[in-house]
């Protein structure tokens, strides 16, 4: 995938706020709604939240300190690598989701969780937005992050915020599959 770093970056922020606004909607609902599951198995719509705001405490300080540590010029054009471009594509919603297995540490199935999970979430997508401002001034592709998985595997920032994003929406559509479910409007 090859784009303008500045139009990647844009969209990025229109994704987020979209995100937002939906998060802003959630708050809206009751604890019994936000907390309501269609299975034993299954995750609320606190925990759908909750697992985004675990991966959110990895990301956003990495992609924080890449940040402040840089030392290149931004780029006109941001070309994906392969593997984050694999990364971040496999996180964006499909018409049949296969469900992905989540590391222990980043499963809060049956977490006692409370409104609270919905202003963390939101903290961190205005968070996200402003490191995606800062990011206009440094190079997406030869800026590097760990990922979660491995310390051995660092990806390009530009696909970093890619998946962090698309993973995102994943949850966020699985949060209205939940309401769905639950018959809430």
């Amino acid at each position: 995938m090859e784009v303008q770093s500045a139009t990647l970056i844009s969209e990025l922020i229109d994704i987020t706020n979209q995100n937002l606004a939906f998060a802003e909607i959630l708050k809206a609902k009751s604890e019994k709604q936000l907390n309501w599951r269609a299975s034993e198995k299954s995750w609320s719509i606190l925990e759908c939240l909750e697992h985004l705001n675990l991966y959110g405490d990895f990301y956003i300080p990495e992609i924080n300190n890449v940040i402040f540590k840089a030392r290149s010029k931004s780029d006109v054009v941001f070309k994906s690598g392969l593997l984050g471009n694999y990364f971040a594509e496999s996180m964006l919603p499909k018409e049949k989701m296969a469900k992905m297995n989540t590391f222990k540490s980043k499963n809060p199935i049956h977490s006692r969780l409370d409104p609270t999970t919905i202003d963390r979430f939101i903290d961190q997508q205005h968070q996200l937005i402003d490191l995606l401002e800062q990011s206009r001034n440094i190079s997406l592709n030869n800026e590097k992050t760990q990922i979660s998985l491995t310390k051995w595997i660092r990806l390009k920032i530009g696909d970093t915020f890619r998946f962090v994003i698309n993973h995102n929406i994943r949850h966020l559509k699985q949060i209205e599959n939940v309401m769905m479910l639950g018959k809430m409007d």
